[in-house]
């Protein structure tokens, strides 16, 4: 039988081994996030537009400083998906290129609701390795894209392929995925009538 005198050490007992279950809970959420960036490193998952806005400046001086490789050409391919009540697709489905030569590509984006609204383009690449090699000078995907109602917008791509591709990809696939930002579209205005 328990004491009434052992009660408030039980209680103090129990009260630490709660906090300190609740400072290990919130240590071990702050340790997921470099966790999870480690994995989606390692798998090449959700990783590519923040990795594009990383290398931005690198890939612009990687450009300035890069021969063309002419006897060698790439076959790139583009694809687009969407999330949402928009129309997204390239001009052109693919363009040979050579190792180290800039080019350039274009996307269409078309609003087709009535509300403007905020999106964004992530970028995912195949065979997934290729994307080290793939250096994004200009992309609209860098940022988020505004869009009013009705309205059609082109997004110029303007990238170079890294001369140090492996020997054995001959074509690479660019996709994006656009999709609408929750919560960033203006909310309609309202008209009062009458007074």
């Amino acid at each position: 039988m328990q004491h009434q005198s052992d009660q408030p050490r039980d209680n103090s007992r129990m009260m630490g081994k709660l906090l300190m279950a609740a400072i290990l809970m919130f240590g071990f959420g702050f340790a997921l996030v470099p966790f999870y960036e480690k994995i989606c490193e390692v798998t090449g998952i959700n990783i590519l537009a923040r990795k594009d806005k990383l290398d931005y400046s690198e890939a612009r001086e990687f450009a300035k400083n890069t021969q063309v490789d002419t006897s060698r050409q790439i076959t790139i391919e583009f694809d687009a998906n969407v999330q949402g009540a928009m129309a997204f697709k390239p001009k052109t489905a693919y363009m040979t290129v050579h190792p180290g030569e800039l080019a350039t590509v274009t996307y269409e984006l078309v609003n087709a609701t009535q509300a403007s609204l905020v999106g964004q383009a992530i970028p995912s690449y195949a065979p997934r390795h290729s994307a080290t090699h793939f250096k994004k000078l200009e992309c609209f995907c860098f940022q988020q894209q505004e869009l009013k109602g009705r309205e059609r917008r082109e997004f110029p791509v303007v990238f170079v392929i890294d001369p140090k591709l492996p020997a054995d990809i001959s074509t690479i696939t660019l996709s994006y995925t656009f999709f609408e930002v929750a919560g960033r579209a203006q909310a309609p205005t309202l008209i009062r009538v009458g007074s």
